[in-house]
């Protein structure tokens, strides 16, 4: 069927309308949607592993020193739970922001992988792929979205086809542009798989020193491949994700321990409570104490940022 990508985006943007919540949650599992009404400021969050694709609007997506922006018609793959910092630079009443959003599982695609025939995948480039990557989406990828969605409508066909969508969906981004970022999310050894097992020993360790020796051992890795395969992925040095991890958290805490900014920042690592209030204003634009004010309230939704 020829399908093209303004008429995929027009049902999609219909879809996306009708089935949005606010906590972007759908009855696919693994499945988002968001809809925002407004330009945002920026919000600092974890990426997820996550496929979004925006069908109206636009947004910017900050991750280190590297500058993201995706609008309607392309998408973003994130193939490492990173930090990141987004705001929603198209939205209004009238055109609100819409996405799309689907998890990626590194065992499905590691499954998808083993059935591939010799062949069916595009050989893998050199280097370690950035852990973050934007590209146009092609009418096939918004043809296999766009029916993902009308299973919403269609609750009983939800259990048998959104499985066989979502894995057409994660084949046709293992042989697209992006391809490389997202196999090496399910290869064990890929440099990527490396990286991402160090990313996740800082999120559960943030209030820890470490050495980066220990990380590169722990990586399988030499310090000097580790420290450049980690910037590759991240845009980021070991030690400048662990104090955005740091600081996210401290956010995060100080919602619901407003009075105890010397406590938080203790809890999260950092021995001076100076440091902690300067990176903390730095990171926010507010100190510790001014911005815990507006933060009464919040509490922790697990959905991606970048979708």
């Amino acid at each position: 069927m020829c399908f093209n990508r303004a008429v995929y985006l027009d049902e999609l943007r219909t879809l996306l309308s009708r089935h949005a919540r606010p906590d972007m949650s759908t009855p696919i599992q693994g499945v988002l949607i968001s809809k925002v009404d407004q330009q945002t400021g920026p919000t600092t969050s974890m990426s997820g592993t996550v496929l979004a694709l925006i069908a109206q609007g636009a947004k910017r997506m900050a991750l280190g020193d590297r500058v993201y922006e995706y609008r309607a018609g392309q998408y973003l793959v994130a193939s490492v739970d990173l930090p990141v910092t987004g705001r929603f630079t198209q939205a209004s009443a009238d055109t609100p922001a819409l996405g799309f959003g689907l998890v990626l599982h590194p065992a499905t695609v590691a499954e998808l992988l083993l059935q591939a025939a010799p062949g069916d995948l595009p050989p893998l480039s050199g280097g370690t792929p950035s852990g973050m990557v934007v590209s146009d989406a092609p009418a096939e990828l918004g043809d296999a979205v766009v029916r993902l969605l009308r299973l919403l409508d269609r609750p009983r066909d939800v259990t048998v086809l959104a499985p066989l969508i979502k894995r057409e969906i994660l084949w046709l981004l293992l042989t697209g542009e992006q391809g490389a970022a997202v196999r090496q999310l399910g290869l064990a050894d890929s440099s990527l798989s490396h990286i991402a097992r160090a990313v996740r020993w800082i999120r559960d360790h943030y209030a820890q020193a470490f050495r980066v020796e220990d990380l590169a051992r722990l990586s399988g890795m030499s310090v000097s491949a580790f420290y450049r395969n980690f910037q590759a992925v991240t845009a980021m040095s070991p030690i400048q994700f662990q104090k955005q991890i740091r600081l996210q958290e401290a956010r995060l805490l100080l919602a619901t321990h407003p009075n105890d900014v010397t406590g938080v920042g203790i809890r999260v690592g950092y021995e001076s409570p100076s440091q902690f209030s300067r990176e903390y204003r730095r990171q926010f634009g507010a100190p510790p104490s001014q911005d815990a004010s507006r933060l009464r309230g919040i509490t922790r939704v697990e959905v991606p940022a970048v979708v």
